[in-house]
């Protein structure tokens, strides 16, 4: 093959020197892939991203930046973006989880119909339903996604809310009662003493 004489004489099968060869290329093709998108990346912090050829990202136009990424948590958002995730999150509430997975409310199981009046119950419901979302997707989580709901997410969110002391304990059938959980006097251990 070579005519160095410090290297040793192997006879080399031809396919294996065309396996070599096609390796090489793929190799050579994932580098100039992976450089592609580290220098998007670079060039995505500034604005109206762009790929190497100076063309925008499929689906964007230039100068579009995303927001976010993944759904934003509902005690984060300000109005008119709480209110419009709030609004989504009776729906699906209304919609899905009281008809199908609430059964008659009693002392040992509470629920309260004005649930959205519940700061403690929003932030739970919403996490729930984000987690839906995902699970509830054969592309994003196969297709047990759904049983890893359930087991994961719903019975313990549902025990939580509907616990004798959930954030729904001084709702009853007749009476709504929001400041039912908030703290009284701050334990005297926290409290310094004054001379």
């Amino acid at each position: 093959m070579t005519d160095d004489p410090d290297l040793p004489n192997f006879e080399v099968p031809v396919g294996l020197l065309q396996d070599l060869e096609d390796l090489k290329a793929t190799v050579l093709a994932l580098t100039a892939q992976v450089n592609a998108l580290a220098e998007g990346a670079d060039a995505g912090s500034g604005s109206g991203e762009t790929s190497a050829d100076g063309e925008a990202a499929a689906g964007e136009e230039p100068g579009d930046e995303e927001e976010w990424q993944v759904p934003p948590f509902i005690l984060l958002l300000d109005s008119p973006q709480y209110d419009d995730e709030l609004r989504a999150l009776i729906e699906w509430v209304e919609g899905v989880l009281v008809p199908g997975y609430l059964a008659e409310p009693s002392a040992d199981a509470r629920w309260c119909p004005e649930w959205f009046e519940h700061p403690v119950a929003i932030a739970r419901l919403h996490g729930l339903w984000l987690a839906w979302q995902e699970l509830t997707d054969p592309a994003t989580c196969g297709y047990t996604g759904p049983s890893v709901w359930h087991r994961d997410h719903l019975d313990s969110c549902l025990r939580e809310l509907r616990n004798s002391t959930g954030p729904f304990a001084g709702c009853t059938k007749g009476e709504h009662q929001i400041d039912h959980r908030m703290p009284g006097i701050v334990p005297s251990a926290w409290r310094q003493v004054q001379d």
